[in-house]
């Protein structure tokens, strides 16, 4: 066959896919604003909760492939590189990259909060404190204990068990480097994890034709139990605040990107758009890990770069979760009058940027950081209630920003590597 069809295929499949999850997002809204106005709200609820089970079904569809996939890419990815030290240069590259991208995003949080103060004369009479309980009682997970348990694996079949992407990582480096010291005896193990590694991802291919159902069930759940235009008037200051802010951090990373990749900029924006759409409409970037291999593999970056960087990024660079995360806590603190010092909010921002690497699979990770930051500084810890309600429209825009800063580091540094 004709490469050239071949990629015109891939790119025929690659739109239709969009094309399917855009409408099912538009039909399950309607579906689901439909159900709000119509139904009984205890109707609407167990609409919901049945609904929600294509958009369960098609992450967990995902998650059973992400364990096999990590490792065997990565095992394949560093047995090929051949040594400690090439591992160790793109290490350096990923964890530099993470941390400056973290700082920026902390900081457009912590300006826009500042400058247009969205909880300054907030009423606080009407919010039930009591629904941040169940985000309040997973801060005491919010450990050094906790973050070296999240790093480091005691049993890989526990890591897999439970998707603990960072622990397959560190161990999978141990196994590829200890893989590429044996040299030629080690081919029959590395060759069988390398045509496993692409059986995985041509599972992918069946798995993502679920995902406008997945996508159409999210939505359509969300839209029932939720009055989006009451929320929108409510949170009116604080989502439109938000969106100022997670916009303000897409143009400088799509800047970055444009300064870094030239022209390819645009060709890896229409490489990423479906799985981006994913994550915004399920509000999970896990969702979109398999998909989001194989297309920055087919935008050209070398697989082991890839099987590397993405694990990684997963875990340590998560760029809407950390513009959030200073956002959410400096409002909270405005909400109940805390005047917080620029010092102080400095000292808040590095304090986010190095806990946060620690809570790595934690559910609703995000509101957890603010939690327990809130709680370090003196701020009532029940102050997430404010933000709960709205916090799932949030979760998409946080969500397709984390895909797009993971697809923007791995291909900067496949392009460096590809330099040097």
């Amino acid at each position: 066959m004709n490469p050239n069809q071949t990629e015109t295929q891939k790119t025929s499949f690659f739109s239709n896919l969009t094309t399917q999850i855009l409408i099912a997002m538009i039909v399950g809204a309607i579906l689901g604003i439909f159900i709000h106005n119509n139904a009984t709200p205890e109707s609407a609820k167990e609409f919901s909760t049945y609904i929600k089970l294509l958009a369960t079904v098609f992450i967990r569809l995902v998650q059973m492939i992400i364990a096999p996939l990590v490792f065997t890419t990565l095992v394949v990815g560093i047995a090929k590189l051949g040594d400690i030290k090439a591992v160790g240069r793109i290490g350096g590259k990923a964890l530099g990259w993470f941390f400056t991208a973290s700082f920026i995003s902390l900081l457009i949080g912590m300006f826009w909060v500042n400058v247009l103060q969205p909880g300054i004369g907030l009423n606080l009479s009407d919010v039930d404190l009591s629904t941040a309980s169940e985000v309040t009682e997973k801060t005491s997970v919010f450990s050094a204990q906790n973050f070296i348990e999240h790093i480091i694996p005691k049993s890989i079949v526990e890591a897999m068990a439970t998707n603990e992407i960072l622990q397959i990582v560190i161990f999978s480096i141990f196994f590829g480097l200890a893989a590429a010291s044996i040299g030629d005896h080690a081919k029959p193990v590395v060759n069988a994890l390398d045509k496993t590694s692409h059986i995985v991802l041509k599972m992918v291919n069946y798995v993502m034709k679920f995902a406008p159902i997945g996508v159409f069930g999210a939505i359509a759940g969300v839209f029932a139990i939720r009055d989006f235009s009451d929320l929108i008037l409510t949170y009116a200051k604080f989502f439109g605040s938000f969106l100022v802010g997670i916009s303000t951090l897409w143009i400088v990373l799509l800047l970055i990107g444009y300064l870094f990749l030239g022209k390819l900029m645009g060709e890896l924006l229409k490489r990423i758009v479906s799985p981006l759409i994913i994550a915004f409409g399920t509000t999970s970037s896990e969702a979109v890990f398999p998909k989001l291999t194989e297309e920055l593999e087919r935008f050209g970056v070398k697989d082991r770069i890839v099987s590397f960087m993405l694990p990684l990024g997963y875990s340590f660079n998560l760029d809407g979760s950390m513009m959030y995360m200073t956002f959410a806590s400096i409002f909270i603190a405005q909400a109940y009058g805390i005047d917080l010092s620029i010092g102080t909010q400095f000292t808040m921002l590095f304090v986010l940027m190095l806990t946060s690497k620690g809570i790595a699979g934690v559910p609703r990770a995000s509101l957890v950081v603010v939690a327990a930051t809130c709680g370090m500084f003196k701020i009532p810890i029940e102050g997430i209630a404010l933000i709960l309600p709205i916090d799932h429209f949030c979760d998409m825009f946080r969500s397709a920003t984390n895909v797009l800063g993971n697809a923007l580091a791995t291909s900067v540094v496949g392009k460096w590597e590809k330099n040097d």
